[in-house]
């Protein structure tokens, strides 16, 4: 769906208060025609009808008043009568004319017309005994009256009709109003359930359209925070819901890749380990070996030194010594060339374990760069990669303490590989002293004068020798030491990759893809920091 979420709530509350418009346009509209109804029955209907009874009152009471002055025994009380009948006159005139004037229609007009026609023909009979009552003359006012009698009756008659007329056309409105008032009732119920059935199906349709794909991210983020990296939010919208399935999605899959190349780091690290642990133990034993070799040597030149202070004391034998000195610095220097060798493979072993040290320090300076951006995702990630981000600060403390014991044995090391090559330089040099002692053990038959001196010289010699075996004793003894530092630290990065190892466990990646995916992720990482 690729309407927005605020488009969409735009059009359904839009949509509802445009309802609500239209209901509330309506029902004015209505309520219009009810107050106009309303206003014409209460300003005008019952008006012309209160006058108009009222007029027919003031008839009855106009006949009455001049009746009763009539019977008056005073002039004091006829007049009072005459006033009030003269004053009613006024009234009931003020009434036939407020009715009249209220009559807005023609056909109005037409039905209180008989009243006026009546009104004025009576009102113009009764003018005589008016005069005739206001000068006291009782008995041509009573036959006055009396002859207008047909007259009021015509008029009472009139009125009747008008009032009858009159009330017919206020039921009629009153019923009108009824009407209007049911009407605008209906309406405004109609109009009432329609935007409540509108704004039902919109709030139904647009939650749904929201809520089902929500759960889905939320369903999602809990996998996440279960430690399931295999998980994929199945939301296919162009909305904001979308982007944060997709937002979520891409994390996932690079958070699944990262712990993936962690994964094989680890067993990567835990094999060379491994190889580590391996070479060192055959190289203790090939130090142990030289050890060995080294006591022999020293063993004979003891032996060397006693037949050279034997041959200064006993110069007289020799001739025969001579062959047998010979044959011992023969035997001397070939144990020289051994310790030549074994130095030399001491040497090239040193060498090797420097370069597979080299390794380890460029494997653990990996794991920190990798462990540090770990880190700054597990950061970026919030509340869901706070696991992780602890995971990422063990992953980096393992990888600069190995970092830190490589530097330490490669130090050692190169320390023992120049120790070495200052036993090889004196291993030469006794190598040489070997050889002149030959040669002069060759010439002793010639030269025995020269015994004594050349015998003092190979006991200098010889001297320089033990001191250079002594020497090697302890740089193969300190060797030895440094093998075994090695051996434990190769162990200990055993441990701390199999701990690594199950650290990293916690998360399930899925297929083998996201691994090797995770190993690509972690190689671009590491490539791009070095280059940093």
């Amino acid at each position: 769906m690729a309407m927005k979420i605020g488009a969409r709530l735009t059009i359904t509350f839009g949509a509802v208060l445009v309802l609500l418009l239209v209901i509330c346009g309506t029902v004015s509209v209505q309520m219009a025609d009810m107050n106009a109804n309303t206003e014409d029955i209460v300003d005008h209907q019952a008006k012309k009808l209160q006058n108009g009874n009222q007029l027919k009152e003031g008839t009855y009471l106009v006949s009455l008043l001049a009746y009763r002055s009539l019977e008056e025994p005073t002039p004091e009380a006829q007049q009072t009568d005459f006033e009030q009948l003269q004053a009613q006159v006024e009234k009931n005139t003020a009434l036939v004319r407020d009715v009249q004037s209220r009559m807005g229609s023609a056909v109005g007009r037409a039905a209180f017309n008989p009243v006026t026609q009546a009104y004025t023909a009576y009102s113009a009979a009764m003018k005589p005994a008016y005069a005739q009552l206001a000068a006291h003359d009782v008995s041509g006012a009573r036959a006055t009256l009396l002859g207008t009698v047909p007259l009021q009756l015509a008029l009472l008659k009139a009125q009747s009709t008008f009032l009858n007329y009159e009330q017919d056309q206020m039921d009629a409105a009153v019923r009108d109003s009824s009407h209007a008032y049911d009407t605008a009732r209906a309406v405004l119920w109609g109009f009432a359930a329609l935007a409540l059935i509108v704004a039902t199906v919109l709030c139904v349709l647009v939650t749904r359209s929201i809520v089902h794909p929500l759960k889905r991210a939320v369903d999602g983020a809990n996998a996440l925070a279960r430690g399931d990296l295999s998980v994929k939010i199945d939301v296919v919208r162009q909305d904001e819901v979308g982007a944060l399935a997709d937002s979520l999605n891409q994390a996932i899959a690079q958070l699944a890749g990262i712990v993936g190349g962690v994964k094989q780091a680890s067993l990567s690290i835990s094999s060379a380990t491994q190889q580590l642990a391996a070479g060192n133990t055959d190289l203790s034993q090939r130090t142990e070996e030289q050890a060995a070799s080294l006591e022999e040597t020293a063993s004979s030149m003891e032996e060397l030194t006693a037949t050279v202070r034997q041959n200064a004391d006993n110069a007289q034998q020799a001739s025969t010594l001579a062959g047998t000195a010979s044959a011992i610095a023969q035997r001397g220097g070939d144990e020289v060339s051994r310790v030549v060798e074994t130095m030399q493979g001491i040497s090239d072993s040193s060498a090797k374990v420097a370069e597979i040290i080299s390794v380890i320090e460029g494997i653990a300076f990996q794991t920190n760069i990798l462990a540090l951006n770990a880190a700054v995702e597990a950061a970026r990630a919030g509340e869901q990669g706070r696991g992780f981000a602890v995971v990422a600060s063990e992953v980096r403390t393992l990888a600069q303490r190995s970092a830190a014991a490589a530097k330490e044995i490669k130090a050692l090391i190169g320390e023992s590989v120049n120790r070495v090559d200052a036993g090889s330089k004196l291993v030469e040099e006794a190598g040489s002293t070997i050889s002149e002692i030959v040669q002069s053990v060759k010439r002793v038959t010639d030269i025995m004068s020269e015994i004594s001196s050349a015998s003092q010289e190979q006991s200098t010699g010889i001297e320089q020798v033990n001191q250079s075996v002594s020497q090697m004793d302890q740089v193969t003894q300190q060797n030895a030491a440094l093998v075994e530092q090695a051996s434990a630290a190769a162990h200990s990065m055993a441990e701390q990759a199999q701990a690594l190892r199950d650290a990293v466990a916690v998360f399930k990646v899925g297929e083998s893809d996201s691994a090797r995916a995770g190993v690509v992720t972690l190689k671009r990482l590491a490539g791009s920091s070095s280059m940093d």
